[in-house]
């Protein structure tokens, strides 16, 4: 790849806004995770009147939004390492995020639908093995997005 023009040069407008974006866009997603799935999702349940059902049903809203973000924000993320001189290491980083993403979007959310749909219908009385799946794909996304943020910030410093 190092045939590929440094579009990265501290000097190049466009440059500057990829490797912005390759700090910004990890840092914003990491936020969201904690903010939603470390403080929102546990905290939601002990609201004064809050049962199962309506806990459930908030839950499913706010983290279908929220996947529909974390999508976009990989796209994001994607569109400005793509064409870089990254690093295998990063772009590794990049490629494991998306595919844990994937894994949590496409694999673990529909099978975590059907279960709320049969705890909402009274068929069931909630928690399985999908939620701690989802949690663990999350705790794994955390991991991988501070590692992220840890090279973005190294070769930020060293280009400065």
């Amino acid at each position: 790849m190092s045939d590929l023009p440094d579009r990265d040069a501290p000097t190049a407008p466009a440059g500057l806004l990829a490797a912005g974006s390759r700090l910004i866009l990890p840092a914003v997603w990491l936020g969201l995770i904690i903010g939603i799935s470390l403080i929102e999702a546990p905290l939601k349940f002990q609201a004064p009147g809050i049962t199962i059902p309506l806990g459930l049903g908030i839950g499913r809203l706010v983290f279908g939004a929220m996947n529909v973000v974390e999508i976009a924000l990989f796209l994001a993320w994607l569109a400005a390492s793509l064409g870089r001189r990254l690093g295998r290491g990063y772009l590794g980083l990049v490629a494991a995020v998306g595919s844990v993403l994937a894994l949590k979007v496409f694999a673990l959310r529909p099978p975590l639908n059907r279960r709320t749909d049969r705890v909402l219908a009274g068929l069931d009385d909630g928690g399985s093995i999908w939620h701690y799946l989802y949690i663990a794909a999350d705790g794994l996304l955390l991991v991988l997005l501070a590692g992220a943020l840890v090279l973005g910030v190294r070769r930020w410093i060293k280009a400065r």
